[in-house]
């Protein structure tokens, strides 16, 4: 298993878009999320994800060359139209505009449409706490969430990311289906002849099963039965309604390698920390030296780990490397 640096596995994701089609500074900014889940331990957003870029370029699924429509409708509300794009080239051009509308307004939203997938969510989430802003995230994907006692995929695994800014790196950060498990950890399960944990999935009857196989012919189940089902909804309501885009109903398997773009939303909220009270920090660290005081606890993110060599399998780095070639 070679050894990577996170520079060579931005450099091979920037030249493997481009060799499949997409335009400079949008592989740059796709390569730089590639480069940010590896660096994160986020496999399945990393390189995991790199030959369904490419496939999915080749065929027309998703457009590199289009040049994202930035508006804003009212005040505090920003709208790009990613036109079937990557998701992560819509947002770097929509993100100036949004971060002036939050700080001339105190709360200002960001509606992402008719986007390729995102992948991760809390990439994004954790550009807008850079810039010293409360970032909450909401996107939507194809469907294999059943509702609690059903069978039929209704919705995807609809992401919430929240990303807390703080002096030199984030107070807290969190990214997360709604779904009791990303389906990526399926798919990977069935790959490595594993099964996988009760409370995953239901088979196409509504039972629980612990096959991966029978899992991904029926359907994930929400974290938290009916709690993770709301939150799911929200996710839906908020990614898909409030920007215009489509219902994860209408989305085909995101890494199909044709079919139609998958025209996907992400709905941001952007909030100063400042806009009500000057007490925000004071609050916050009241919680957290209390987490801080139990010794298995902590606040989500506040720990995380992040590495600058990566252990990348044969034989993702060898199909890397030849998807990288001119």
């Amino acid at each position: 298993m070679p050894s990577v640096s996170l520079d060579e596995i931005e450099r091979a994701a920037f030249a493997a878009l481009v060799a499949h089609g997409a335009a400079d500074w949008v592989a740059r900014e796709v390569a730089r999320a590639v480069r940010r889940a590896e660096e994160t331990g986020n496999v399945i957003c990393g390189l995991y994800y790199l030959e369904s870029y490419c496939t999915q370029l080749a065929s027309g699924r998703v457009k590199g060359d289009v040049e994202p429509v930035v508006t804003r409708p009212r005040a505090g509300s920003v709208k790009v139209d990613a036109r079937f794009g990557f998701a992560q080239a819509a947002f770097r051009r929509a993100l100036p505009e949004a971060l002036t509308a939050a700080r001339e307004n105190g709360t200002a939203s960001l509606a992402v449409a008719h986007a390729h997938t995102c992948t991760s969510l809390g990439f994004f989430t954790e550009q807008i706490a850079g810039e010293g802003l409360i970032a909450i995230g909401f996107t939507n994907a194809s469907p294999v969430v059943a509702p609690p006692g059903g069978n039929k995929a209704v919705i995807g695994t609809n992401p919430i990311a929240m990303t807390v800014p703080g002096p030199d790196k984030p107070l807290m950060h969190f990214d997360f289906s709604t779904s009791a498990v990303a389906l990526g950890k399926i798919t990977m399960a069935k790959a490595a002849g594993e099964r996988i944990p009760l409370g995953w999935a239901v088979n196409q009857d509504g039972q629980p099963t612990t096959d991966p196989e029978a899992a991904l012919a029926g359907a994930l189940v929400s974290t938290g039965g009916y709690k993770g089902w709301g939150f799911g909804l929200m996710a839906e309501t908020l990614a898909a309604g409030m920007t215009g885009s489509v219902n994860s109903l209408d989305v085909g398997g995101l890494k199909l390698p044709d079919g139609p773009p998958h025209g996907l939303g992400q709905f941001y909220i952007l909030l100063d920390p400042g806009t009500y009270t000057d007490a925000f920090a004071a609050r916050f660290v009241r919680v957290a030296e209390t987490v801080a005081e139990q010794t298995e606890a902590r606040i989500p993110g506040a720990d995380r780990a992040e590495a600058d060599i990566i252990e990348v399998p044969d034989a993702l780095w060898d199909l890397t490397t030849a998807l990288a070639a001119p």
